[in-house]
Parts: structure tokens; sequence; C-alpha cells
């Protein structure tokens, strides 16, 4: 189960081995989402910052705008936290239909956490029914967490490029349409898209701000799919990639990985080609 709905927390939310993560954040406005938590939030939440916590130094642009954190960084963020293995996470977001909690989830998965899942609707869907706010800061013991990632879940660019020139593989860039068209670039200095990708807006995941159902995902991606064994998820920075990781999870489709670099990070590479148009 990769979704929780609000009704479904509400019933567990002071479960002892529950652990709440406000994953809020604007890109616009990048202090947005902490001020949203400190004001109010889920009884219980604790904060995560995109740029923070759920992205690495950027030292190297071919790693893109929002760079993977390395194992090490994640278990220091965990550990802060004091999250443990054995705890049940759920995460949620507000803006942008859960972009940086679905973030956040890739990054348990990756991790290997069992047990994770994103509030469908995110704090949306939770004062939607008057469930418990609140704006007192959790104070959580340290916890121990020793990282290791789940490297087959990632593809590199090398690879990338050779898959591409196969047809058993299917790369979707989550961004909107105009940025995949190469109309309009606000964030990188290219405009386009990787030659062979498909555009997937991850926006086309959500009806009436929850995620579709997952016969409806299941039936779109296989759609898009057309027979191919894999599908590749990019995007701009590779955050809302994961928007689409988690609808795949969603419907049920496990074969994915995910190019973490995505757009802003293929760029780097000046003699990468670039495509415009659909």
């Amino acid at each position: 189960m990769s979704l929780i709905s609000a009704p479904a927390l509400s019933g567990k939310l002071f479960a002892p081995n529950l652990k709440i993560l406000d994953a809020r954040f604007s890109l616009a406005e990048a202090a947005l989402g902490r001020n949203e938590y400190l004001h109010s939030h889920i009884r219980g939440a604790q904060y995560m910052d995109l740029n923070a916590d759920l992205s690495g130094p950027k030292t190297d642009p071919h790693l893109g705008r929002h760079p993977l954190p390395s194992p090490a960084h994640w278990q220091t963020v965990l550990e802060r936290l004091g999250i443990r293995p054995e705890h049940e996470v759920v995460i949620y977001d507000q803006a942008d239909g859960a972009m940086a909690a679905a973030r956040a989830w890739f990054l348990f998965v990756l991790a290997g956490h069992e047990n994770v899942t994103v509030l469908n609707g995110g704090m949306n869907a939770w004062l939607a029914l008057d469930l418990p706010t609140g704006s007192v800061l959790a104070e959580p013991e340290p916890s121990h967490y020793p990282v290791h990632f789940r490297m087959q879940r990632l593809i590199a660019e090398d690879e990338l490029k050779v898959r591409l020139q196969g047809s058993d593989v299917l790369l979707l860039d989550a961004r909107a349409p105009e940025r995949f068209r190469g109309e309009l670039e606000p964030l990188d200095r290219k405009a386009g898209h990787i030659p062979g990708a498909v555009n997937r807006p991850y926006a086309l995941n959500l009806e009436n701000g929850l995620f579709k159902s997952p016969d409806t995902l299941r039936a779109e991606f296989e759609a898009l799919a057309d027979g191919r064994k894999e599908m590749l998820l990019s995007c701009g920075s590779g955050v809302t990639a994961c928007h689409n990781a988690l609808a795949l999870s969603h419907a049920g489709l496990d074969h994915w990985r995910l190019f973490a670099p995505s757009w802003s990070g293929w760029i780097a590479e000046d003699s990468n080609p670039v495509a415009v148009g659909d």
C-alpha cells in the first residue's frame, strides 16, 4: 500500500509505532512550507525540508537541481527525526498534489523501508474533515537507522542512453506539457526534453485532489507503455518524477526506475542532445 486516506490515518493517530512527516514545500518560496508547519500541522507531525533533508548538496550540476541525498545524509535525517526501520511512516504534503511527499516516499523506498505511505489528498483532505491539528513541535529521541540504498531503483545516465536505443523501455517525463515541449522553461538553462521521452505530467495522476484509482492508473500507464517492459522516470530535477513512481506503485506496477538528475542533470553535459515539441 502506497497511499493512506485521511480517515484511516485519523484512526491510528496516536499509535506508538507511527511517525508522521510534514513535507510541505513551495519551489517559489522555500520557507513557506516550514512556516505553514510551524503555524499548524497534523498533530505529532515532524517537518522534512525538500532542500535540506530530501536533497543533497549541489556539488555537481550533473546530479541535477535537487541531487539525491547520500545514504549517510539520509541516515542523519532519519536518526534526527527518531525514525527506526520498524516504524510506520506517513508523509503528507499540500501543494502540487504531494510533490515533496512523493520525493520523501521514494527515499524511504530507496532505503528499503517496509511501511511507508503518503496521505492521499494531503493536508487539504485532513482539514476538509476537521481532523486534529496543532502547533506543538515534537521532540523525538534520536534513533539508529543504518541506511543502504537499493540502487536497482535508480538508473544512471550512461545506462539510460543505452536503454533508450532499445524498444523495451519507456522514459516518462513528469513536467508540465509546455516545459516538455520546450515552449517555456522557468528553472533550467535549456528548454526541451530528453530525446525519446514521453510526457506524463504528474498532475494527470490526480482527480479532485486525490490520486486516481489503482485500476484507472494501471490502465493509463499500461496504455503509455504499449508492451514495453520497464518505465524510466524523469522530470526537471528528480522530484515530480517520484509522483509518477508513487502513482505506479499505487497501481500495482513495480517495473520502474528513477533517473534522478533528470532534465537539469541531462543538460549539464553540453553534448547531450535536446528535443523540442511533442
